[in-house]
């Protein structure tokens, strides 16, 4: 309890170090940073609906999730929290309401966390930090998996989950048993195409020829643009020496990769081989 008492009166001086200076001095953010952090957080909200749609639909373990959560709020934390450069503007001090403040913020803090805290959080003995999940886990977890899909073949999402986690673990023959379960749904969206094409040709080590360039063909059918399966048919066409095809392919990609990435050097080294073994 005590260390508690001492964490929540630092918590509260940091605060009114942020909070009380604007109202006493007559200063605010400016306007720009705080549209800035408002797109941000409309961004983060965003990506976070789509996680759980997808956690939801099954498309996306637990372990995955968590992990893309976390790393959703460290990026937004990261991006909230910089420096801003903008010059502050002035405004008229509102000391009054910094006094209020000030007085009025312990007490609301304690009735905050009577009304809404968890008493038990005072407990040492209940804070204990959640175990990591461990790769035997995982192992276990797919295993389960898999057994489930033993009993239950007609759950096509249950099969694809099953292909990506034995992707992800580069159990690749494996992945593409279990994403064969599941082509009725796969032939309709050009990420699960395109992904299924790369785990055949990382499965068989033979390159992208044959089905693997049947699933990405069928991917830029429903989507020209799509950069996955741009990258891998260039990739295909090289790998033929079409390098003409290879050529146009990476060309349409560029558009939408960042000036100077390593992914931007990559393909335009590959293009510059091609035109001169052209």
């Amino acid at each position: 309890m005590t260390q508690f008492a001492i964490f929540a009166t630092l918590l509260i001086a940091v605060v009114a170090a942020f909070v009380l200076p604007p109202l006493w001095l007559g200063l605010r953010t400016p306007k720009l940073q705080a549209d800035r952090k408002q797109a941000n957080l409309a961004i983060f909200r965003d990506q976070q609906a789509e996680l759980e749609r997808e956690k939801a639909e099954g498309t996306l373990a637990e372990a995955d999730f968590e992990q893309a959560r976390r790393e959703l709020q460290r990026r937004l934390l990261e991006e909230v929290e910089s420096p801003d450069a903008t010059v502050q503007a002035s405004h008229a001090p509102s000391r009054g309401a910094a006094i209020a403040i000030l007085l009025l913020l312990p007490v609301l803090a304690v009735l905050g966390y009577g009304a809404l805290g968890n008493l038990r959080a005072l407990d040492p003995a209940q804070t204990v930090a959640q175990p990591q999940i461990t790769p035997e886990q995982i192992n276990d977890m797919v295993g389960k998996l898999a057994e489930r899909m033993k009993a239950n073949p007609d759950d096509l999402k249950g099969w694809l989950m099953l292909g990506r986690s034995y992707k992800t673990m580069g159990r690749y023959a494996e992945a593409v048993e279990a994403f064969s379960k599941a082509e009725s749904l796969i032939n309709e969206d050009p990420d699960l195409l395109a992904a299924y094409a790369e785990t055949i040709a990382m499965a068989n080590g033979k390159g992208l020829q044959g089905k693997p360039m049947q699933l990405v063909q069928r991917a830029l059918k429903l989507n020209p643009q799509h950069g996955h399966s741009l990258f891998l048919a260039g990739a295909a066409a090289m790998e033929a020496g079409e390098n003409k095809k290879g050529i146009a392919y990476w060309e349409a990609l560029l558009p939408q990769v960042e000036p100077g990435s390593e992914i931007d050097q990559m393909l335009r080294s590959g293009i510059d081989k091609m035109k001169q073994g052209g």
